[in-house]
C-alpha cells in the first residue's frame, strides 16, 4: 500500500459518481495528502444499505 494518497474531487462529484443521497454525505473538501491514520472520505453502505459518504481514519490498524 503506498503512504500518501490525494483526493481532488469535491463533494458534489463523489455524490453523483456514488450515487449517494445528499443527506448521507458529510461535507469534505479536496486534499493534497491523505497519509495512513488521518481521516479520508470513504464510500461505504449504511445499516439500512444506503450508501453514504463519511471521514474514517485511512490505512491499516496497527497493534501497539
Amino acid at each position: 500500500m503506498c503512504n500518501v494518497y490525494s483526493m481532488t474531487a469535491y463533494r458534489r462529484a463523489i455524490i453523483d459518481l456514488f450515487k449517494v443521497a445528499d443527506n448521507r454525505a458529510t461535507a469534505i473538501e479536496p486534499r493534497d495528502a491523505i497519509f495512513p491514520g488521518n481521516d479520508a472520505p470513504i464510500v461505504r453502505f449504511a445499516a439500512a444499505g444506503e450508501r453514504e459518504l463519511v471521514e474514517l481514519s485511512w490505512g491499516f490498524v496497527l497493534n501497539m
